[in-house]
């Protein structure tokens, strides 16, 4: 076994390659159980952009901000779900089954939201699509991790990282591609169940975990497959660092249980679990609570709310956003085993609050400086066309396009004919007056306002993106698949994969009435308050796992961990075992 953490220069992103290249079976094992994270990316991608056309075919989703938030949450909901069962699963029937349901679960919700005549059936849907979204979660990084040598660990998790960025970037190609296309939507939704059926039909040609196999006594299994994995004179060496695992697992197996109920008290229960689960659900929950999923979420919505009323406008300046996305993931493989875990996240929460601090003060000058409202132009189409809030308004002449879209759902603002910065029309929001506004070569916002901030807004969101997706975007999943004992590895992860999920049903199913609250620029404003306490909780909570041996991993949390910047403490705790 390996001792203390590997140097910088046997953890490159070249040695990963080196190592893929002289052995391919473990890209394949990683490609197959990594389109479960391609799942993840598509949905949580491809419903930003399907949502702008919902509204449009169901006006009760239109008018109903909660209804929005509602069908784009509740996939979250069945995650929360799905990851709290995939971790029991996970431990009872394997990494590999519990990625075939979780196929078999997204392909059906696919099919249900691509027919669903009503906003309830889209909702029932999108429950299922959580489902398989909260197993597979959880499932493909710690299947990867389980199946990947130590010194390239890093950046073959990564790989489950990477794959969701792409689905991200995917599901806004089939957003522009089925823009113009009958159905829209339906089409946008639909297509999410090809990688879930295609990932179905890989797994079922792969193993199982080999750790997991050692664990339920099927040894020959397991050797077969890490001699496949490792150089044949590694392999002994593997084996025996399976076997130290699983009689540490045997000595304490009578206090563990075999009960979902009880594997959560023992995991409590014992201090390395636990130390080990502060950091895991710390580094979960603040990826969520930097807003990344407003903006993937949300996306189109933002790019309207920065002033670009057109929906294709919107829909491919969020490519900009799910590109950069995927630029991150790359870069992280690249440097995840080289500058370690911990030091990453620090960098990329510098750079996140950074970004939402500015977005704020840009949002707040373009609410300040938006077109104000002028009462010629709102009675020029007939007065019962004006909005009713402007008109009853005792202090209407101070309004302005953003005073107008805040006044009720049923307002919007037409751009004035001649500029669209100058003052324009607070009107009446339904489909004829819209026409009247379109007719006159005007702009019609109903999220957001014209604005000399729109790209620079676009800009601060991809530098966001940026600083988010290396570090915060992909590291968590990496730490939590390889930061708990074996015995514990799948409820383990299941527990942090739930608070994951938790907060991003918090952050989704708020990010419109926060907007609505707060505006833009006191939303922002407040994830980076919010980032800055998972920064300091990360400081303060997680160790280093670096080139660590997952026996080694034990050891360091048995020690009990102190913060270091530089993770000088975690080396010398690391290679003194």
């Amino acid at each position: 076994m390996e001792g203390g953490v590997s140097k910088a220069d046997k953890t490159e992103f070249t040695e990963c390659w080196s190592t893929l290249w002289k052995n391919p079976y473990i890209l394949r094992l990683a490609l197959s159980a990594g389109i479960g994270g391609l799942l993840f990316g598509y949905d949580t991608g491809v419903i930003s952009g399907a949502l702008l056309y919902i509204r449009d075919d169901f006006k009760s989703v239109e008018r109903h901000t909660w209804l929005q938030e509602t069908i784009v949450s509740m996939a979250v909901a069945g995650a929360i779900f799905g990851a709290a069962i995939g971790g029991w699963l996970n431990d009872k029937y394997g990494r590999k089954k519990t990625i075939l349901l979780a196929d078999f679960v997204f392909f059906i919700g696919a099919i249900v939201m691509a027919v669903a005549p009503a906003p309830w059936i889209i909702i029932l849907g999108r429950i299922f699509v959580g489902l398989g979204v909260g197993m597979a979660s959880m499932t493909s990084p710690l299947y990867i991790s389980e199946a990947s040598p130590a010194k390239i660990r890093g950046a073959l998790v990564s790989t489950n990282g990477l794959l969701i960025t792409g689905g991200q970037f995917i599901s806004y190609l089939v957003n522009l591609a089925c823009a113009q296309a009958p159905g829209t939507w339906r089409w946008m939704l639909g297509v999410a169940g090809i990688p879930a059926l295609l990932q179905l039909v890989l797994m079922l040609s792969l193993p199982e975990s080999p750790r997991w196999l050692y664990r339920k006594n099927k040894v020959e299994e397991a050797r077969a497959i890490l001699e496949k994995i490792y150089p044949a004179n590694e392999v002994e060496e593997q084996m025996k660092a399976l076997q130290l695992s699983v009689d540490a697992e045997k000595a304490d197996e009578g206090s563990i249980g075999d009960g979902f109920i009880s594997k959560i008290k023992s995991a409590w229960s014992n201090v390395i679990v636990r130390r080990g689960l502060y950091a895991g659900i710390a580094v979960q929950v603040a990826q969520q609570f930097v807003g990344i999923n407003t903006v993937m979420y949300y996306s189109p919505t933002i790019v309207q709310l920065a002033g670009y009323a057109s929906k294709k406008t919107a829909l491919a300046l969020s490519l900009i956003t799910s590109g950069l996305n995927a630029v991150g993931s790359l870069i992280s493989m690249a440097f995840v085993d080289r500058f370690g875990r911990r030091r990453l996240m620090i960098i990329s929460m510098f750079g996140i609050i950074s970004c939402l601090v500015v977005l704020s003060i840009l949002f707040f000058e373009a609410s300040v400086h938006a077109p104000h409202i002028s009462d010629y132009e709102s009675t020029s189409f007939g007065r019962n066309s004006t909005c009713p809030s402007y008109v009853t308004a005792p202090d209407a002449s101070s309004w302005n396009c953003m005073s107008c879209l805040k006044a009720s759902s049923e307002c919007a603002f037409c751009s004035n004919g001649a500029n669209k910065y100058h003052p324009g029309a607070c009107l009446a929001a339904n489909d004829a007056i819209r026409g009247a506004c379109h007719e006159g070569h005007r702009t019609w916002y109903t999220n957001g306002c014209p604005t000399k901030f729109g790209m620079f807004a676009v800009f601060l969101l991809a530098l966001y993106i940026i600083s988010y997706s290396p570090g915060m975007g992909t590291v968590p999943w990496i730490v939590n698949s390889e930061i708990y004992p074996l015995r514990y590895r799948g409820i383990g992860g299941g527990i942090a994969a739930v608070s994951n999920w938790v907060s991003n049903l918090i952050v989704s199913e708020t990010f419109l009435t926060l907007t609505e609250a707060l505006g833009s620029s006191g939303t922002f404003l407040l994830f980076a308050g919010f980032s800055f306490i998972g920064l300091v909780a990360i400081y303060f909570l997680v160790p280093e796992t670096k080139g660590l041996q997952f026996e080694e991993v034990e050891k360091m949390l048995e020690k009990g961990y102190r913060p270091s910047l530089c993770s000088k403490q975690n080396k010398k705790e690391g290679g003194g075992s």
